[in-house]
């Protein structure tokens, strides 16, 4: 609980001094910006490799995930699409086109593996049906979160052969990933998974900027860190480090990327808002608006309600229930529709749904695990 609180604590820090800092540093805000931008997407790869790490499946029966990929890609989809429906038809003053719509409402997506799987297992259900199935549709849930930027990026930026070369990679990497599947012996420290993003990010970086240099701004290629990511944390043979500096460097670096994020919110306090072209509305509108997402985004989170027809309806309803909880995947995706210039209260409500949503993780597992208790008989 302590660490969900920090994440909602940290976010709301760094959306603070978003507001504060560009009259601080003025002329060289820029640098600033490029600095810290690197430093987040490095955050951001570190944990994608580490839910990436998390991906355990038995290759020889890769059939019987077969309805566990589309439940739980459902389960991605729908709270998405609620989202997105809300924003488009709903949400004032958002000047947003459909597709950036769709982009930023990705955010609702995805659910907190690491969060899920760490409050799960203090809950003392690490052996029961709830665990070891939300298990499965988390990670493949992100994993189908992660798929979902190619099409996103396609409404983005339009039909062009850079795009056919980054759906090339995408293939390649996931036959990779799938082929070597918890295969590589690589070190697994903390402090390897850094070197392995720093590297991961400086990759995509200098594909981006060499084809800017050949290409100009228009034909440049951009490939997001959070597949390659997720494909090297696959590939590794998982070596769960649970010493106490793993857990502090890990927590450390979860807690950076959330204030990073928060710190990448565009400039809305004190500023012309229709000279920069959105407008808000007042704080006590946009808190009902968050609220309303939050509970749309969760609502959607229900779809394994309704499958799984042979186990108790109490052990689906507390699976569902579990996917509710939101994190540094969601904030990633919240990352990349920011790289796209993306501004405006749909941007400014959905950082604070994903604060919400963090607020409101304790509740949720401790309400899992009471449906669990009476359920498995587990003890407190």
């Amino acid at each position: 609980m302590k660490k969900v609180l920090l994440f909602s604590l940290f976010l709301l820090i760094g959306l603070f001094f978003s507001q504060v800092l560009p009259s601080l540093f003025s002329d060289t805000y820029e640098t600033f910006v490029f600095v810290f931008k690197n430093l987040m997407f490095i955050c951001l790869a570190f944990i994608m490799i580490n839910v990436g790490r998390e991906f355990e499946l038995n290759k020889a029966k890769w059939k019987s995930y077969t309805e566990d990929y589309f439940i739980a890609m459902a389960t991605a989809a729908v709270p998405w699409l609620l989202v997105a429906f809300y924003y488009i038809y709903i949400l004032p003053y958002n000047d947003l086109s459909w597709d950036k719509n769709l982009l930023v409402s990705r955010f609702a997506a995805p659910t907190s593996a690491g969060i899920l799987f760490t409050m799960l297992a203090a809950a003392g259900l690490k052996k029961e049906w709830i665990y070891q199935k939300t298990q499965v549709l988390a990670i493949f849930d992100d994993l189908d979160t992660i798929l979902l930027m190619i099409p996103l990026q396609i409404l983005m930026i339009g039909f062009k052969w850079q795009l056919f070369a980054i759906v090339l990679v995408v293939c390649l990497l996931l036959v990779f990933g799938w082929k070597k599947l918890n295969s590589l012996n690589l070190p697994q420290s903390w402090k390897a998974i850094v070197i392995y993003s720093v590297c991961l990010v400086a990759a995509c970086e200098s594909i981006y900027l060499i084809s800017t240099v050949f290409m100009g701004q228009e034909g440049a290629i951009h490939l997001e860190v959070l597949l390659p990511a997720f494909v090297l944390g696959m590939v590794m043979k998982t070596v769960h480090k649970t010493g106490k500096e793993e857990e502090n460097a890990a927590g450390f670096i979860s807690y950076l990327f959330m204030f990073l994020v928060g710190l990448s919110t565009p400039l809305f306090v004190g500023i012309d808002t229709e000279a920069a072209g959105f407008h808000l509305p007042d704080w006590g509108t946009i808190a009902l608006h968050v609220c309303a997402v939050t509970l749309l985004s969760n609502i959607g989170k229900m779809f394994p309600l309704f499958f799984y027809r042979d186990r108790n309806i109490l052990e689906r309803l507390a699976l569902s229930i579990g996917m509710f909880t939101r994190g540094e995947v969601g904030a990633g995706i919240i990352v990349i529709a920011l790289g796209y210039q993306l501004g405006g209260i749909a941007v400014i409500v959905s950082i604070l749904s994903l604060v919400l949503n963090l607020v409101l993780t304790g509740f949720f597992v401790v309400a899992v695990k009471k449906i669990a208790q009476r359920v498995y008989g587990v003890k407190e």
